[in-house]
């Protein structure tokens, strides 16, 4: 079945005018057109239209959009998870909002005085977690609460963190690096190994100040421990791949890691939901992975087997990095699956 222009905007939200952009800019443009000239869009138009407004509601540029949607790798799941994502933060953020009013009128109603600067402080500090986190996720961040003994080893890192920052210490310096191993794992045990906490907390870190003031530490200081972590990878990395290998790894290892905590976040997903490692849906995590692989390491295979012993034979590569043995066994098995396919 075949919709004009004009059936489609109305089935869509969408005005005629936007669709008529897309089709300009080639964004989308329809598949047919009728005797008179009228744009017709097919099933596979509506598709594409799907991902363009699904990839707009995640912020993207329209040519950001465009040249993901001509990208060879494009899943359409990942991007369904993504938006029930945002909308199950937004019923959170509604509920917790409801929940803090109705508390604040049963005060004002048993005529209790409110100490409103204190109130007004704590409230800022409640609603900014309760933007990230679930009542029930906050009670285990217990690093996040006042007075905790893991909030006080926190402060104790954050005091290193910013005096060796200051003090200008190289970030491949073996101080740097013992530090900032040490920074990682503590924050693996106090998230509970758990990624999509990690993710949240960076996105936290990222866009609320009053987060950064409150942990006591600059996102150019979180910047230079995840670079002190890398070197600590990639010196272990080095005893395995040649010196162009390595120095190919080390240009790009940082950046391409940085994807590493959302390829985990889908992993665990897939095994939780009981998806088996050959499906459709674990192959597409293992191409995510392999592009990872390939954007830090080359397309060599004998590259990639080098970086697979060293994996194997260095359990220091895992530490700090979410990643548990459960899932990187589903893994292999998913790009094992991958590669019979190809």
């Amino acid at each position: 079945m075949l919709l004009q222009v004009g059936e489609l905007a109305k089935r869509t939200g969408l005005t005629i005018r936007t669709l008529h952009h897309y089709d300009d800019i080639g964004l989308l443009q329809p598949s047919a057109r009728s005797d008179a000239g009228y744009r017709l869009y097919s099933r596979q138009d509506i598709t594409r239209l799907y991902q363009i407004q699904a990839l707009r509601g995640l912020g993207m540029t329209l040519a950001e959009i465009g040249a993901v949607l001509n990208s060879p790798n494009l899943a359409l799941a990942p991007l369904i998870d993504r938006q029930i994502q945002a909308i199950d933060q937004m019923i959170i953020k509604q509920t917790q909002l409801r929940y803090r009013l109705s508390s604040l009128k049963n005060q004002l109603m048993n005529g209790e005085e409110l100490e409103l600067d204190n109130w007004l402080k704590t409230l800022e500090l409640m609603s900014m977690y309760e933007q990230y986190f679930t009542k029930e996720e906050l009670a285990e961040l217990t690093f996040l609460q006042a007075d905790s003994k893991q909030q006080k080893e926190w402060e104790a890192l954050v005091i290193e963190a910013n005096a060796l920052f200051k003090a200008g210490e190289s970030s491949s310096s073996e101080t740097a690096q013992n530090l900032a191993s040490r920074w990682m794992l503590t924050l693996e045990q106090n998230t509970a190994a758990n990624p999509e906490w990690l993710a949240k907390l960076n996105s936290m870190h990222s866009a609320e100040s009053a987060f950064q003031e409150k942990l006591g530490v600059r996102p150019e200081v979180v910047e230079f421990l995840l670079e002190a972590f890398a070197e600590s990878k990639l010196n272990v990395f080095a005893r395995y791949l040649s010196e162009q290998e390595f120095a190919f790894m080390k240009q790009h290892y940082v950046r391409e890691m940085k994807n590493w905590p959302q390829l985990l976040i889908g992993l665990e997903k897939a095994i939780r939901a009981g998806i088996e490692p050959d499906s459709e849906q674990a192959k597409c995590l293992a191409q995510q992975w392999l592009s990872m692989l390939q954007g830090y390491a080359g397309k060599n295979p004998a590259t990639h087997a080098k970086i697979r012993n060293a994996m194997q034979n260095e359990p220091s590569l895992a530490e700090g990095t979410w990643l548990k043995p459960t899932t990187l066994q589903f893994l292999e098995k998913a790009v094992a699956a991958l590669m019979r396919c190809a």
